[in-house]
């Protein structure tokens, strides 16, 4: 889409340059203004009655370019006096011509140009070129992919565009594979995402939310095949017209999508010892109706777990001490089918709908042997083995309508429903010392997330260098949690729990906001855009143990202000906005995960939401070969969302963690990426992560008393890629990052490596390729070591990962496409406003996934 919306923009600016008498709608957003060529828009041509029309076509195909750019120049004097753009038919008309001779230069990206010389013009006279052929231009499409290997990295007044379908290596993997390389992301070894050190950010696909990603970025990026993703855009300082939510800013992952006229399906499909997948993708497109269908299977297994755990606690003066081994493995399934249909509705109207649906079972089971001191005294030894299911299923339904008045100005609807049913159960056998079975234990928790979103915009353009957008949002959000406890002894049947045994969270958010953008470019080059959205939370929260939770209505008012500046070379951008975070289901589900009992989770249904400032200031150049930016923010958060452990006072040496909005967050730090284009097929990148963080707040300990909690320290990481394409269709890849150990509010989780190589035949009839990647293949295992601590506790874990995997993939196209005109398709529905799943801890404990709480 933002291809074809390319095309049409160079055709209209090609015409803009040619013609004074249509150079009325300039293309908003660049960073550079479009200045008139001599002898064109700068002088006035002199005017006749004559007149030159003319009809182009596909040469091959005998059907229409839409929007060809056809130029005319003055043969004596060799300057452009004139030009237009074709309609959808392919027709044009010059007119108003002065006698003279003239050479009409026809030309369209993706063509070879055309030059119709000698053409003498006398006044009064109508010359007509008929048909006008364009061959189709394969010298001109290599040197497009030629430079696009080149450019990896685009940058935006407000967003960075990392170009992702150039990754050879990530043949059969997910969007985390992918995310892993964007500058200014990190993402653990769980696939939690952080930007800027913050996780507080909102995950978009195709510019759409979606409820599973409201429950789990990191499971939800699970279910996205990676070599299905075209860019990934990273916004850190979002307009008035994305949703206030994402303190941390927004993730926009954008797919291939395939608007070419025919029918076409491509095969995916890869298998390794860790891992496999297959995917297939169908379109099919005739005149202005256009379906697509697809479906993406992955499964995953051989996944091994082994885990460590010493932690003390003080409670009531007594004094417990906990040992803990723990080994583990699991397997999944994960699947996302989409049906989609567009259709043009008329000339400047078109109709958008969509049904996806996407699975997540994970499986895992793990055996934990635990052993408990009581001061100093060894005490009693448990062997806990634990089978846990975290099973999802997701469906998205969207219908859009988009009208376009003239360039620029437009005017869109917008509607999602979206659901999410999400389960987390567990069950365990409980054994004593001699490994003899003396009970067993199982938690049933059932989720759902369903929301429905109704959305307007509208932009238009104000003179030649100024736009203006404003629009209104409502979504209508309920999310319901149900959990039982039961128990039964070494046979027969399960019975409830005598003491936290049911439990219900009934939560209603609904959210309404409007907002009003406005972008200006001077003649100096500068572009600056400013917002101010305002959002109304309607919140009605109870739980089956306390009743209504009485978490008030809140209203918040966001501005924002966005500037950018080419200064010799370099681009200078500034900017400043205000976010907000609400708590998402894992923050507020009251479900307690006792899967691993000395490390129990349980959520926090009365959390308000965060109240985040940033400023940032990016510079960029590029020298020669090499692209450099640097990203210089602050970022200060208040109310902040955090995970906070304190000891239980009813389980001995158990340590449960929660959310509370403990107070205020301070992040200073840089970005720094740099990329090296060796030669137009070889590219080098490094990048660096660094920042200092400080959080503070207050939390209530064990016995009631409330306690001062702080900490501060340095987060780093940085990691570096290449990439290089040889002849016959060869290429390789290579990729290798380091996270170190990130400051968490009560001691610091560790840190992890992750590297991976591949190389990708393509075959000759450029249909298909097959290919080989290795990831970690020089250790067997990574250990990530946690230490967190307070004046009650004590932690330290160690998670031992068997990661090393190699994988084989293979592809091929069925079909053949053909060139379509550049349509512009309806908007869709952005909610940018759940607060993920926060932490992005590794279990301590060795602690499953699932038993009631999405991964963390």
């Amino acid at each position: 889409m933002k291809t074809h919306i390319l095309l049409i923009a160079t055709s209209l600016l090609t015409a803009n340059l040619l013609s004074p008498a249509k150079a009325q709608f300039p293309v908003m957003g660049s960073s550079t203004q479009a200045k008139a060529l001599p002898g064109t828009a700068g002088d006035q041509s002199p005017k006749g009655s004559g007149k030159i029309i003319g009809y182009v076509v596909d040469s091959t195909q005998t059907k229409a370019v839409e929007f060809a750019s056809i130029a005319l120049y003055n043969k004596t004097t060799g300057k452009a006096v004139d030009g237009t753009v074709a309609d959808e038919k392919g027709k044009f008309a010059l007119t108003k011509l002065a006698p003279g001779e003239y050479r009409v230069l026809v030309s369209f990206v993706g063509y070879r140009s055309k030059t119709i010389d000698n053409l003498n013009l006398t006044n009064g006279q109508t010359v007509d070129l008929g048909v006008i052929k364009l061959p189709s231009s394969v010298k001109t499409l290599e040197e497009v992919t030629v430079t696009g290997q080149a450019a990896i990295i685009e940058e935006k007044v407000d967003r960075l565009v990392y170009n992702a379908d150039k990754d050879i290596a990530a043949k059969g993997g997910d969007a985390t594979d992918i995310l892993r390389k964007v500058p200014l992301l990190t993402v653990d070894l769980d696939g939690n995402v952080s930007l800027r050190g913050s996780q507080n950010i909102r995950v978009l696909i195709n510019n759409k939310p979606s409820t599973i990603v409201a429950s789990s970025v990191a499971d939800a990026l699970k279910q996205i095949p990676a070599d299905q993703i075209k860019t990934v855009e990273v916004i850190t300082s979002p307009s008035a017209k994305y949703d206030a939510e994402g303190s941390g800013g927004i993730i926009n992952i954008i797919t291939k999508k395939n608007s070419l006229q025919g029918l076409n399906l491509n095969v995916d499909s890869g298998v390794g010892n860790r891992g496999s997948m297959l995917s297939l993708n169908g379109n099919y497109r005739k005149g202005k109706t256009g379906f697509t269908l697809g479906g993406f299977g992955r499964a995953m297994y051989n996944t091994i777990t082994k885990t460590s755990l010493e932690q003390t606690s003080q409670v009531d003066g007594v004094t417990t001490m906990t040992r803990q081994t723990g080994d583990g493995h699991s397997s999944g399934m994960f699947g996302q089918y989409n049906l989609g249909f567009d259709y043009d509705l008329a000339k400047n109207q078109s109709l958008t709908a969509g049904v996806r649906y996407g699975v997540r079972n994970m499986i895992s089971q793990q055996d934990l042997v635990t052993r408990l001191f009581t001061n100093g005294m060894a005490g009693s030894v448990s062997n806990r083995n634990v089978d846990a299911k975290n099973l999802s299923g997701t469906v998205d339904v969207n219908v859009d309508y988009l009208h376009t008045f003239k360039p620029q100005q437009e005017w869109s609807i917008s509607t999602l429903y979206s659901r999410n049913d999400l389960t987390n159960n567990f069950d365990a056998d409980l054994l004593n010392g001699s490994d003899v079975l003396t009970g067993r234990q199982r938690n049933l928790n059932k989720n759902v997330n369903q929301e429905l979103t109704l959305q307007t915009d509208y932009q238009t353009p104000i003179k030649k260098n100024q736009l203006i957008e404003f629009g209104g949002k409502a979504i209508f959000r309920q999310v319901n949690s149900d959990y039982r406890y039961l128990q039964a002894g070494p046979s027969g049947n399960f019975v409830t729990e005598n003491n936290n045994t049911l439990g219900e969270l009934l939560y209603h958010q609904n959210i309404a906001a409007g907002y009003t953008s406005y972008t200006y470019t001077t003649k100096q080059r500068y572009t600056l855009k400013g917002g101010l959205r305002y959002e109304h939370t309607f919140i009605d929260a109870s739980t089956r143990e306390s009743g209504t939770l009485g978490i008030g209505n809140y209203g918040v008012l966001v501005p924002s202000v966005n500037a950018s500046k080419t200064i010799k070379g370099t681009t200078v951008k500034l900017g400043y906005n205000r976010r907000i975070q609400r708590p998402g289901l894992q923050q507020l589900n009251p479900n307690f995960n006792a899967a691993n009992p000395q490390n129990i989770t349980i959520g926090n249904p009365s959390l308000r939401p965060e109240l985040t400032n940033n400023v940032e200031l990016g510079l960029s150049r590029t020298i020669k070969k090499t692209f450099i930016n640097a990203t210089f923010f602050g970022r200060v958060t208040n109310n902040a969302i955090t995970q906070v452990r304190q000891p239980s006072d009813t389980l001995p040496g158990a340590i449960v963690t929660t959310y509370q909005n403990i107070g205020r967050q301070h992040a200073y730090g840089t970005n720094i990426f740099a990329n090296v284009a060796v030669t137009s097929k070889i590219n080098i990148g490094l990048f660096l992560n660094t920042f200092y963080t400080s959080l503070t707040g207050q939390a209530m300990s064990v016995d009631g008393i409330s306690e001062t909690l702080t900490n501060t320290g340095f987060n780093v990481s940085g990691g570096s890629f290449a990439s290089a394409q040889f002849k016959n269709g060869w290429g390789a890849q290579a990729f290798g990052f380091m996270q170190g150990s990130q400051v968490q509010l009560q001691g610091r989780q560790g840190g992890f490596g992750f590297y991976t190589v591949g190389v990708k035949k393509d075959f000759s009839n450029k249909k298909g390729s097959i290919g080989l990647a290795a990831e970690n293949f020089l250790s067997n295992r990574f250990n990530i070591h946690t230490v967190l601590n307070s004046a009650q506790f004590s932690q330290v874990s160690d998670v031992y990962l068997y990661n090393r995997g190699i994988r084989l993939t293979f592809t091929y196209k069925i079909g053949k496409m053909t060139m379509d005109a550049p349509r512009k398709k309806a908007r869709s529905v952005n909610n940018d406003d759940v607060k993920s799943e926060g932490g992005g801890q590794t279990q301590s404990g060795g602690a499953p996934a699932g038993g009631g709480q999405p991964r963390q």
